[in-house]
């Protein structure tokens, strides 16, 4: 479908250092974006859709406190063929709203990789997309707007099944800049480009502002340019693996960050990951696939310098349902030894995660999921956390003209 919601401060320390609370930015699996033309193939020139995530979940034991949380997500998307509708050869527009409640469960599980990926910390109705692809030839585009990152970089859609968002995109890159890079729930302005110059490759390249929203208005949509923010780059290859694929990148910022240790700012905040989906059996309806994923970011900057995280999906093996999937994924983010001097962190903070989601109707699938998370924000005085949550969702398509 079009949208999948279902599918990541202590005293003297600088500003731009990762705090243990809230939790870092979440960010969502996404599903595919239609090329231009192919709205009108499958759907017509406009398709508009709306998709409700709602999502309970409880901190059992551990962490800060046992309670629990109501989380929910609400998406309005909107895709126009505009080569149909305005007659603008190779052109799509997409727009996309977001609403939250801002309801948070990593205040209870005190995590920083965020548990769930919907969750936000602040309550708002925001714009959080809109941009428009121009196809150039056959084997190239250029988007410019407000823009996810995460939208078509970092992204596998094996890991996108998942509920925590550390298997959304990586917690190296996730933790980055001093707003998050523009990630859910907040996007900046960017430009991107990509080449397909064979089959199963893909070279992507973007700019983006270097500080999405408005970090002392989180909940307003905001366009800011300059004020010291830089830009961040990012570019990535996609390359065939067998049935998977396999994916290289690498992000930089422009702009100078507060060193973890307080000796004063520079630049070169940058990080490097490689990332891999392969399906390991396809017989009959059953499938196995499996994802892997390594990434660092630089380490005088950042609270983790070391991500590494992987998983199973299993589809096909439920008698009588076979659109049912389940599997278990971990994420393990590593203090850089710079954070672990100034704030005397644990070795690593790691989530594991178990979860099914059952479809129910074409428009319904539920999910519980249950989630062990080993020395929650690698502090040493927070026992293990255990959380369990039970997700829904609910999704409906309207196509016009």
């Amino acid at each position: 479908m079009l949208l999948a919601a279902a599918t990541l401060g202590l005293a003297g320390l600088p500003a731009d250092a990762v705090p243990a609370e809230p939790a870092l930015p979440a960010d969502r699996p996404h599903s595919h974006v239609h090329a231009p033309g192919e709205i009108e193939e499958t759907h017509g020139p406009l398709l508009l859709q709306i998709t409700y995530t709602g999502e309970v979940m409880g901190n059992v034991a551990g962490g800060r406190r046992r309670g629990a949380r109501y989380l929910d997500n609400l998406d309005l998307v909107l895709e126009a063929d505009l080569e149909r509708i305005a007659g603008w050869t190779g052109a799509q527009l997409h727009v996309y709203g977001l609403y939250n409640n801002g309801r948070s469960i990593s205040d209870l599980a005190g995590d920083v990789q965020a548990v769930s990926n919907i969750e936000t910390g602040v309550r708002a109705l925001r714009l959080y997309e809109a941009w428009i692809d121009q196809k150039i030839g056959d084997a190239a585009s250029i988007k410019l707007g407000l823009y996810d990152l995460n939208s078509e970089f970092d992204a596998l859609d094996t890991a996108g099944f998942f509920v925590s968002s550390p298997n959304g995109i990586g917690t190296d890159i996730a933790q980055s800049g001093r707003n998050g890079p523009s990630i859910f729930p907040s996007t900046s302005l960017a430009v991107r480009v990509a080449i397909a110059p064979a089959e199963g490759w893909t070279l992507r390249a973007a700019l983006l502002d270097g500080v999405p929203g408005d970090p002392d208005h989180p909940a307003r949509t905001a366009i800011r340019l300059g004020h010291g923010d830089g830009a961040l780059a990012i570019g990535e290859v996609e390359a065939p693996l067998g049935q998977g694929k396999l994916l290289l990148g690498h992000w930089r910022y422009t702009a100078q960050f507060d060193r973890n240790d307080g000796s004063g700012s520079a630049k070169g905040n940058a990080g490097t990951y490689v990332r891999a989906e392969l399906p390991l059996l396809a017989h009959d309806d059953r499938r196995i696939d499996a994802f892997a994923r390594l990434g660092t970011a630089s380490d005088r900057f950042n609270m983790f310098d070391r991500f590494a995280g992987g998983g199973l999906k299993f589809g096909g093996w439920v008698p009588g349902r076979p659109e049912d999937e389940f599997g278990i994924a971990f994420a393990a983010a590593f203090p850089s030894d710079s954070w672990r001097r100034a704030t005397a962190a644990g070795p690593a903070e790691i989530a594991v995660e178990a979860s099914y989601r059952a479809q129910i109707a074409p428009w319904l699938s539920v999910q519980p999921s249950a989630h062990y998370i080993r020395n929650p924000a690698a502090d040493p005085a927070l026992a293990d956390a255990f959380v369990l949550g039970l997700r829904f969702e609910a999704t409906h398509s309207f196509a016009g003209l």
